[in-house]
């Protein structure tokens, strides 16, 4: 006899059917057919389902030392929860990121896929709630507003940890290869014209330090994340919570996640607050524009190849048209700056969804949550991308950049303290009307001695290498 393909359950509105294999319930089956919207899962995001599980286990363990329900249900949750945490069951997570409601779809999807698992962990079929069921159990002392925010904080900042690594890599590829440019002098530019001598070298540790100031907003961070409301229940108020839950709940999470989770002094503040999210999104677009920078940088120096600055060559990877024989565009680069352009956007999305909340709840937090998870997921694979396609990879062309130093006029900057400005410039127009080299004309009209070219002009000196 074959066996049934679904199983009915029923809630509210009365009953469905759900497919007998699926670890989740009916108040899922209904968020499925209800919000067809973005094609986005929330299974893409394993940080936010891992920080909901966190959450479930943190909660269950408080309503156990509470005696809400007993150590054999408890068992099955936590059983449930570790296999969450671990990457198991994350294909039962296919509701859309986007769906009203405050974040309740999502809350309920994990309660009922922790529910379903436990019962198999306790010997008992999919759907026998009476022995673990996904509010009674699962849902314990908690709310969607207090639950699906915390989740989402400890989701965040998880992947923040993960982002932080990434940054941190690419910053070191930055320096080692300022290092390895330490010798090569060339043009610094501002405003696009030629301006004073620096090297290479310091131009690219100048990169890695521009995105290491972003690295340390990044970690700063953590500390507002790490404030949670759990025993907040609906509105902050600890409805239906047990007495010593809320600190029990926020210490338990605390030692299984291993972050400094701390309880918000007032519940009720912090349930309808979405300011940490607005934090943390502002750090990532400021992060964006300081890498997008780095990546126009990037295209400027190695544009040519014959007819750019092209002091510097990105490694090629693949052809770049497909009318222009030879074309090798900077497509790294590119997709990187493509990531900071949708990360900027996102985080004016989540300053409208922040401003947008009303009394005592923020309903739209799902979208905050899908653009603070998707930026993460882009700029770890971006970081990474641009770190071993194209820094790694990234060589010198010090020839062309000797050229533009003995060719441009920008070194008569150094003559200011000497000459004065006006003799300076005087001598700047001449060879930009002429065509003729500063040095040249320096020697020629005896402006300097030999000595005092070779100290005052010596294109090493001028880059500040060594200057205490």
């Amino acid at each position: 006899m074959s066996q049934p393909t679904t199983r009915l359950e029923h809630d509210l509105l009365g009953e469905k059917a759900v497919p007998s294999g699926a670890y989740y319930g009916v108040q899922t089956a209904r968020a499925l057919d209800n919000f067809n919207i973005s094609g986005v899962q929330l299974r893409l995001y394993p940080d936010l389902i891992r920080g909901l599980a966190l959450v479930k286990q943190a909660a269950a363990r408080a309503n156990a030392d509470c005696g809400v329900f007993s150590r054999e249900i408890l068992a099955g949750i936590e059983g449930a929860c570790r296999e969450l945490i671990d990457g198991k069951l994350h294909d039962e997570f296919l509701l859309d990121v986007f769906q009203g409601g405050a974040g309740t779809s999502t809350n309920k999807n994990a309660n009922e896929v922790i529910a379903n698992r436990a019962l198999e962990l306790m010997g008992r079929a999919k759907g026998e709630y009476r022995y673990c069921d996904p509010h009674d159990h699962v849902n314990a002392s908690q709310s969607t507003n207090d639950a699906y925010p915390t989740g989402l904080h400890v989701g965040i900042a998880l992947g923040n940890r993960r982002l932080e690594g990434e940054v941190k890599e690419l910053i070191e590829a930055f320096k080692r290869k300022g290092r390895e440019f330490s010798g090569i002098v060339k043009m610094g530019r501002t405003q696009l014209q030629d301006a004073v001598p620096m090297t290479l070298g310091q131009e690219f540790n100048a990169f890695g330090e521009t995105l290491a100031g972003e690295l340390r907003a990044l970690e700063a961070a953590e500390q507002v994340l790490c404030e949670i409301n759990m025993g907040a229940t609906a509105i902050g108020t600890g409805l239906n919570a047990p007495a010593g839950y809320a600190p029990l709940c926020t210490r338990h999470l605390a030692a299984i996640t291993g972050l400094p989770i701390y309880l918000a002094e007032n519940l009720i503040e912090a349930t309808q607050d979405t300011q940490a999210f607005v934090l943390y999104s502002s750090c990532m677009k400021s992060l964006a524009i300081k890498l997008s920078k780095v990546c126009n940088d990037l295209r400027l120096l190695s544009s040519g190849p014959r007819c750019g600055l092209r002091e510097i060559n990105l490694p090629p990877k693949q052809p770049g048209s497909s009318i222009m024989p030879g074309k090798v565009n900077p497509v790294i680069p590119e997709v990187v700056n493509m990531v900071c352009f949708r990360v900027i956007g996102s985080d004016l999305t989540v300053s409208m969804a922040a401003e947008g909340g009303q009394l005592q709840l923020n309903v739209f937090e799902p979208v905050i949550a899908a653009c603070i998870f998707e930026a993460q997921t882009m700029f770890i694979n971006a970081a990474r991308t641009l770190r071993t396609e194209c820094v790694d990879g990234i060589t010198a062309n010090p020839d062309v950049c000797r050229h533009y130093v003995e060719f441009s006029i920008g070194t008569v900057t150094a003559l200011n303290p000497i000459i004065g400005y006006e003799r300076s410039t005087e001598l700047a127009a001449e060879a930009m009307k002429t065509g003729r080299g500063i040095m040249e004309l320096i020697r020629e009209k005896k402006v300097l001695t030999d000595q005092q070219i070779a100290e005052v002009l010596d294109p090493i000196s001028m880059t500040g290498q060594g200057r205490s």
